[in-house]
């Protein structure tokens, strides 16, 4: 289903948050190009987004005013949460716990308590496949039934702002849908996954060839066609929290991945074999052995429920998502808003 201002009449006005991140940049550029009436929120006004009647500044979500906050929801039907603190490289704040509770979880709840102040019937919460764990067996994807295994504080972040959701659901009357979101990827994308096309790029060698793993990604465009069947849909029952996986078509190897992120930018893999329990001690030994497990372990999500609930199959492939994103990178523009 592609979302315009016809099958989006039932989400009302979409309510954006974080509106100048790397989803929301393309969720916005989405439904301004299809019709949908909708609003973005940002912390503070940019030199892209001060000229966009539809970008809101908001301050921070957890402590701004009331008065702003209420607002900026002013006659919202659907707001769609993506604001937040995502997992970071090189922590620098020094309680993090704190900072993650600040923005994923207060900030969450503040939002969704202002929704449904507002009259707003729909929430969907961009949370993580982090609150799941991190790491499963090939054969053995993580299900939504599957017990919260989160095991760092932005995962325990995203888990308690589920919690959170489900009892402001109850109390308010709000719809609540959460999609729990593996890596995701696309033009403009930043952190572990830019680090990666960039080394690719350069043509470094990378002793990752002897790696055998999959892992679901998920292309920011097969976000925006998930989020448009979520809104194209009737609105879910009064008071409910509901949670689905989401991801592409199918999971890849990190081999694959290198080979393919190559062949977007038109440059050839240098991938070295070495064996992997080398790799994990070289990785122990200098403080990285969580980002090798991240990079070299398998992570599979079952998004069953998801295309059955919205008769929902991704739109795009792996190879068109990186052609975009290679396309973006050799172009230093800023993403449209």
């Amino acid at each position: 289903m592609v979302l315009n201002a016809t099958t989006a009449a039932g989400a009302g006005l979409v309510v954006v948050t974080g509106a100048d991140g790397f989803a929301g940049r393309a969720v916005c550029a989405h439904f301004r190009a299809a019709g949908v009436p909708f609003r973005g929120l940002v912390r503070a006004l940019s030199g892209e987004t001060a000229a966009r009647p539809d970008m809101l500044p908001v301050g921070d979500l957890a402590t701004g005013s009331e008065e702003a906050l209420a607002n900026a929801l002013r006659g919202a039907g659907t707001v769609v949460h993506l604001a937040g603190r995502a997992h970071v490289m090189h922590e620098t704040a020094t309680e993090p716990r704190a900072a993650f509770r600040a923005a994923n979880v207060a900030a969450t709840e503040r939002v969704a308590r202002a929704a449904a102040e507002a009259g707003a019937a729909h929430f969907v919460f961009a949370s993580s496949v982090k609150v799941n764990g991190e790491a499963t067996p090939p054969e053995r994807p993580f299900r939504e039934n599957d017990p919260p295994d989160p095991r760092d504080e932005y995962a325990a972040s995203k888990w308690e702002a589920e919690c959170v959701l489900a009892d402001v659901a109850r109390e308010t009357g709000l719809a609540v849908t959460v999609l729990r979101l593996p890596l995701m990827y696309g033009p403009g994308v930043k952190g572990n996954f830019a680090q990666l096309t960039e080394a690719i790029a350069r043509g470094l060698p990378l002793p990752l060839g002897s790696i055998d793993n999959r892992r679901s990604l998920l292309g920011v465009g097969n976000f925006v066609a998930a989020l448009d069947a979520v809104l194209g849909h009737p609105t879910p029952a009064p008071g409910t929290a509901v949670t689905y996986l989401l991801a592409d078509a199918s999971p890849v190897a990190t081999k694959e991945l290198v080979q393919a992120i190559a062949a977007a930018l038109g440059v050839a893999p240098r991938l070295l074999s070495v064996p992997p329990s080398l790799l994990r001690l070289a990785s122990a030994c200098v403080g990285k052995a969580a980002a090798f497990e991240r990079l070299a372990g398998s992570l599979v999500v079952d998004t069953t429920a998801f295309r059955t609930r919205f008769g929902w199959q991704p739109p795009r492939s792996l190879a068109e998502e990186l052609a975009d994103m290679a396309r973006a990178r050799r172009v230093p523009v800023a993403a449209p808003l």
